[in-house]
């Protein structure tokens, strides 16, 4: 897949980007569709009487059919938010105000603090009770029946952001949905990956974020089925969402509308909009078969340089965890970038599961389409430099 000439980054910046879980670079189409908004169609949405502010708000609102053909949803399903990060907040504010005292929440060990956070603040708010899925020590979920019993609220992340590890979100959904629970899921990690189906899923909600898949930052969605959005109140209040405000009382706005208050990222939707047109001219499947080629191949190299150690979950996607011994992976991260190459370190917004695993953090890599083993090669010689600078 030799699609680096779309991206204009590499053709700015002699570079080996290596980090794209943190964030996707952007194809020209999604530069240039928002950068033609602000040349053409510069209006704010929904309110204007005017044909640029209709305008406007046909780009925007023909994106949220995007996005729901995109999932497999309906539009009315779809709400525009910032991002990941919001969309979580929302939802477990939104079904926390659902829950009762002593009700359990179930999470994961290995989850993003955007997916641990809210549920720990609306937990202690609500009195709710937080239990977990443990990881064993490869970063694989240990899925047990038992830990589903009473539970009100299921929510995972579908690919660990730290570990790379795809989760049996199949078996969680069946176990969730067994025992009369609402199934989260944080997609932020699959989104660009994987065909993502929310009926084959059965999820009751599922979020993403649109810098995560070639889009622009700032931008993201959240899919929640339409009976449950008819059943929560909203978790922002404001202008747009609102259908009648007396001094007194207001009436909400339909769906998805009464979910979207303020003014919104359109540039951003537009720019997600063009997002999934690239992804979907390239077609998941080859997507899935260039990043299993890339992956596989950087696993082998790596496990050539004796001092790593690398974590190997069962199935997983294009991120690859490492340390090596004896030196800090901030270290091998600064050293990694004096050869223009760009990897994460750390504890990835999961803190939790490194200390589960015992470390402070990882070197981590993480694949997309543009990668190839040119990088690979490139990655693997500045590694053995950088340990060789190390052992002087």
């Amino acid at each position: 897949m030799n699609i680096k000439k779309d991206f204009p980054i590499f053709k700015n910046k002699e570079l080996v980007y290596l980090d794209s879980a943190s964030t996707t670079q952007k194809p020209i189409e999604v530069i240039n569709a928002i950068k033609e908004f602000y040349e053409k169609s510069n209006s704010n949405i929904h309110r204007g009487l005017y044909k640029l502010s209709e305008e406007a708000t046909q780009l925007y609102e023909s994106t949220r059919e995007k996005v729901a053909k995109f999932i497999n949803s309906n539009p009315e399903e779809i709400i525009f938010t910032r991002g990941t990060t919001e969309s979580l907040n929302f939802v477990a504010n939104c079904l926390g105000d659902l829950m009762k005292e002593g009700d359990i929440i179930l999470l994961t060990e290995m989850e993003h603090h955007a997916n641990l956070v809210p549920w720990q603040i609306i937990a202690k708010k609500n009195k709710l009770r937080l239990k977990f899925i443990p990881v064993d020590k490869n970063g694989n979920l240990i899925i047990d029946e038992k830990l589903f019993k009473d539970v009100k609220v299921v929510s995972v992340t579908h690919i660990s952001n730290a570990l790379g590890t795809i989760n049996d979100i199949k078996k969680i959904e069946e176990l969730t949905h067994k025992n009369n629970a609402y199934f989260v899921l944080d997609a932020a990690q699959s989104v660009g990956h994987f065909k993502l189906d929310v009926k084959k899923i059965n999820c009751d909600f599922l979020a993403f974020s649109g810098h995560k898949m070639l889009g622009p930052f700032g931008i993201g969605a959240l899919y929640g089925k339409k009976e449950l959005l008819e059943k929560i109140e909203p978790f922002l209040y404001g202008g747009d969402m609102i259908k009648e405000v007396n001094l007194e009382e207001s009436k909400w706005n339909d769906i998805p509308w009464k979910f979207e208050a303020g003014t919104q990222n359109v540039e951003g939707v537009i720019g997600l909009g063009n997002s999934i047109d690239y992804i979907n001219k390239l077609d998941f499947n080859a997507i899935q078969k260039h990043e299993k080629e890339i992956t596989e191949y950087a696993e082998k190299e790596l496990s050539k340089i004796k001092e790593l150690n690398i974590y190997s979950p069962k199935e997983r996607t294009g991120i690859i965890s490492f340390n090596v011994n004896g030196i800090h992976s901030h270290d091998i991260a600064q050293l990694l970038d004096n050869y223009n190459i760009c990897v994460r370190a750390g504890h990835h917004c999961c803190m939790p599961l490194m200390k589960k695993l015992g470390i402070s953090g990882t070197v981590r890599i993480s694949l997309y389409i543009y990668n190839d083993k040119e990088d690979i090669d490139k990655l693997v010689d500045s590694l053995k430099l950088v340990i060789k600078e190390f052992k002087k």
